[in-house]
Order: C-alpha cells, then sequence, then structure tokens
C-alpha cells in the first residue's frame, strides 16, 4: 500500500447540493468527483465532493460564485 493521498472535501447538507457542485465543477473545468462521505467526518448528506488538495482555491471560488450551501471544507488523507 503507497502513501496517502491528501484531498479536499467538501460536504453538503443535502444531496441536491452535492449533485449541484458537481454539475458546477463539470461546467467550471474544476477537478473532482462525488463520493461517499468519509467515516472521520460528518454531513447532512452521504454525499461529498473530492478534489485534488492544488485544486483547494478553485474549489472554494466556485462555492462563492455559484453561491452553494455546504456543511464543510475539510482536507482528508485517503489511502492509495
Amino acid at each position: 500500500m503507497g502513501n496517502p493521498v491528501e484531498r479536499c472535501v467538501v460536504t453538503f447538507p443535502s444531496t441536491t447540493g452535492a449533485m449541484g457542485m458537481e454539475q458546477a465543477c463539470r461546467a467550471a473545468g474544476v477537478p473532482g468527483r462525488l463520493i461517499p462521505v468519509p467515516r472521520s467526518i460528518t454531513a447532512g448528506c452521504g454525499m461529498c465532493w473530492a478534489a485534488p488538495v492544488e485544486a483547494r482555491s478553485q474549489v472554494e471560488e466556485l462555492l462563492m460564485r455559484e453561491h452553494l450551501e455546504t456543511d464543510g471544507i475539510y482536507s482528508i488523507l485517503f489511502p492509495r
């Protein structure tokens, strides 16, 4: 098993919010994907957006620009 990889994880109060994030990121070319919320954090819905940690500023700018509601933004280590 390799070294863990750090990801920027955004949680949402609803599945609709998570899906809105996916749509906004795809349209803006922001990298990432929807994944189940890691056990180490909790969220209002079971899905979150995971992006490379290097894309965190892009993710934060998109959230503000699109007025997307979040539960939180985290840096999480994932096993490879």
